[in-house]
Order: structure tokens, then C-alpha cells, then sequence
């Protein structure tokens, strides 16, 4: 069993969860009320960022030009493809790039983004794929997941979304991330591997925590 094999098996109940989670759930049915998408829309821009931040740092980090290639790859694809998704959604949702882009970061958004920067600043290049892996692939995951049900690549709202991240081209990266994180462990000592364990499953939770957060619309408790 590979190491990213082994915490996703670790960390199999939280990812169900977020599976089965009714914002998960009514994308791929297509119940899902507009506003709590809109809601997400928003503060998952404004994650994606933060997230792009953490991409470019792993350029800074990557021990050779192979790596610091499939680092850069893998921020063109978040800042000019999934996040023209978001772009274009909001503009359907009636939101203008200047209100997207004036979002007042959630409670979990900041926590969550905050959490990856952390770790990422500490100078480890496995610590901060560890910290964005279950972002990339539990997406990948859902993306398939959602893709298999009756109609969901073609339904008129969410279709683009499930048809992105059930793309080849977003499984790539996550692809990438699974087998360099796999090789950077391979040196690793039990304690710093279990390190890794621990941080892959936070971020795993905060990924559940991202999904209930834009179902419920939760904010600020005062503004």
C-alpha cells in the first residue's frame, strides 16, 4: 500500500461524508438551491487564491525544474481555468467581478486557507502537497462520482461544474500531487509520515466543513 493510499484510506469516513453531503449531492441531482451555490461561488473564489498562493510556494520549493513544471501547471489551471468557472458562474448569478472579488472570506474559508498557508510556510514541500491534496482529488473523486448519475453532465445549471471537475485534464493534477507526494514519503521517517497523515486529514475536514458551510450560507455571527 502507497502512503497517499493509506491516509486516504484513513480518512475514507470524512470523504464520505462530504460524498454524501446534500450540497454534493444536489449538484449531481440538481436540487440544490441557487443561493447556497451563489454563496459558495463566492468564498470558494476567494479560497482559490489563497490556494493558488500555496501552488506558486510549491514552485519556490520544488527541488528540480520537473517538479517546479508541474507545480506551475497545476496554478495556470487554477487561475485561468477553474477560476473562470467561478468568473463565469457568478456572472449567470448576477454577481459582478468587483462584488466577487470584495467577498469577505467565511469562518471555515479562512480557517481552511489559513491552514494550508501554515503549513506551506513551514518549508516542506510534502507538508504542503499534504495540506492541498484532498482539495484536488476529493474534487476529482466527486467530480466522477457525479458524472455517473443520469443526467448530470448535461443538466443546464450544475452540468459545467461536474463536467470541470470530472475532466482528465483536473484528474491530472491531482494525479500529479498523489504520485510526487508518494515519492517525497518514500524518504520519510514514520513520525514525519504520520505528520503528513495528520495534516491530510485536517485539510480533509475542512473540506467537509467548506461543503456544510456553503449549504447552510454561514457567515459571520455578527457582521
Amino acid at each position: 500500500m502507497s502512503f497517499t493510499q493509506r491516509i486516504r484510506l484513513r480518512a475514507d469516513a470524512i470523504w464520505k461524508a462530504s460524498h454524501d453531503h446534500p450540497f454534493v449531492q444536489g449538484i449531481g441531482n440538481g436540487t440544490l438551491p441557487k443561493e447556497s451555490f451563489k454563496y459558495y461561488m463566492k468564498q470558494d473564489y476567494k479560497y482559490l487564491i489563497e490556494y493558488s498562493k500555496v501552488m506558486a510556494m510549491g514552485v519556490v520549493l520544488a527541488p528540480d525544474l520537473k517538479t517546479m513544471s508541474g507545480f506551475a501547471t497545476a496554478l495556470d489551471e487554477t487561475l485561468n481555468t477553474e477560476m473562470e468557472l467561478h468568473r463565469t458562474y457568478a456572472e449567470r448569478l448576477g454577481v459582478s467581478r468587483e462584488e466577487l472579488e470584495a467577498t469577505v472570506p467565511g469562518p471555515v474559508t479562512l480557517a481552511y486557507s489559513s491552514a494550508m498557508l501554515a503549513e506551506a510556510q513551514k518549508g516542506s514541500l510534502a507538508e504542503l502537497i499534504a495540506s492541498i491534496l484532498p482539495c484536488a482529488w476529493s474534487y476529482y473523486e466527486i467530480g466522477k462520482a457525479l458524472a455517473a448519475l443520469p443526467g448530470a453532465l448535461d443538466h443546464e445549471y450544475y452540468g459545467e461544474w461536474v463536467r470541470m471537475y470530472s475532466s482528465e485534464d483536473f484528474g491530472s493534477i491531482a494525479d500529479w500531487l498523489i504520485a510526487t507526494l508518494d515519492q517525497l514519503a518514500e524518504s520519510k521517517s514514520a513520525e514525519e509520515l504520520d505528520r503528513l497523515e495528520a495534516i491530510f486529514l485536517n485539510t480533509s475536514r475542512y473540506e467537509y466543513m467548506f461543503w456544510d458551510m456553503a449549504y447552510k450560507q454561514e457567515s459571520w455571527p455578527v457582521a
